[in-house]
């Protein structure tokens, strides 16, 4: 399962990389606003550090608007997916768009429903919600489990992206659901390299380290 950072913050995405773990990253409007600066310039730095699929969203709400601005957006890096919210002018787009050989990936999923149309109008991703779910007494999770199975079942080329994702446990049953992708804020990484009997581990093993040095010596 490929890991991607939904940040549109390049000092949170530069050590991240140099991890070696990033395959690459999502960013949204909401996210690009708090980020000082050309926008398209972040993009294009955050495309030069990652090397992987960057989503860049669509602002316009119209089919025609949505298609120029892809076409503007996937013309700053060849690593540029274009982003398009699950509407019917956001289905249209995405069919021109992919028919023009350009990635889109079509977020705000909801519905299996939703995936499954957006499968068929050639999207490359499908970024589904399972945290906005999860906050209205729904099971995110659940609706993972049943766009991996229908992909599965007719062969879609469309990538499941798990996006909305609130910490590790939504990472391991991502994972284990078959989900191609997760998108991950920098706080929920973190949590995964965090467990308390590695830092108990280390330490006993440094100090027995230590000991046995002194022994010696």
């Amino acid at each position: 399962m490929k890991l991607f950072v939904d940040t549109g913050n390049v000092a949170e995405i530069e050590p991240l990389a140099s991890l070696g773990v990033l395959d690459g990253v999502t960013t949204n409007p909401s996210l690009m606003a708090r980020v000082s600066g050309d926008p398209r310039e972040t993009l294009k730095e955050i495309c030069r550090i990652v090397q992987g699929p960057v989503s860049a969203e669509v602002v316009t709400t119209e089919a025609a608007d949505m298609v120029r601005e892809g076409r503007e957006l996937a013309a700053i890096d060849e690593h540029i997916v274009v982003k398009v919210p699950f509407t019917k002018d956001g289905v249209r787009a995405c069919r021109t768009l992919a028919d023009e050989g350009i990635r889109v990936n079509v977020t705000l999923i909801f519905s299996a429903t939703q995936a499954w149309l957006a499968a068929k109008a050639g999207a490359a991703y499908v970024s589904p919600f399972v945290g906005r779910l999860d906050d209205i007494g729904a099971t995110g999770m659940q609706l993972i489990r049943e766009i991996v199975d229908i992909f599965d079942n007719f062969e879609f080329g469309t990538e499941v992206l798990v996006a909305s994702v609130r910490h590790p446990i939504h990472i391991v049953e991502a994972a284990r659901m078959g989900a191609d992708v997760v998108t991950v804020p920098p706080a929920v990484i973190e949590q995964c390299f965090k467990h308390p009997l590695t830092d108990i581990g280390l330490e006993r093993f440094l100090k027995d380290w230590e000991k046995a040095q002194a022994a010696r010596a």
